[in-house]
């Protein structure tokens, strides 16, 4: 299982972001995934997965199956996000 965070850089969300995702490496040793929604990829996943409030942070199997999604600035609290970063 993978988590992905989309989400425009150099945005009003960017720092958000950014600061969790510091906190989660310092928290957990760890790094997530981003991806921008500015790349023809980031704007595939959100269409998707039907994400429509950003940034958003994906929970996914390795066949691509949604587990879990976060929207907006509101971020989880990292003991969710960790359940769902984990090798199976």
């Amino acid at each position: 299982m993978k988590v992905l965070i989309l989400y425009r850089p150099d945005s009003e969300h960017d720092t958000l972001v950014q600061n969790f995702l510091r906190d989660y490496r310092q928290r957990t040793g760890k790094d997530l995934e981003l991806m921008s929604l500015d790349t023809r990829e980031g704007a595939e996943k959100a269409q998707l997965y039907g994400a429509v409030d950003y940034p958003v942070i994906l929970a996914l199997e390795e066949n691509g199956s949604l587990q879990k999604m976060w929207e907006g600035t509101e971020m989880p609290l990292m003991d969710e996000v960790s359940y769902y970063d984990r090798a199976d």
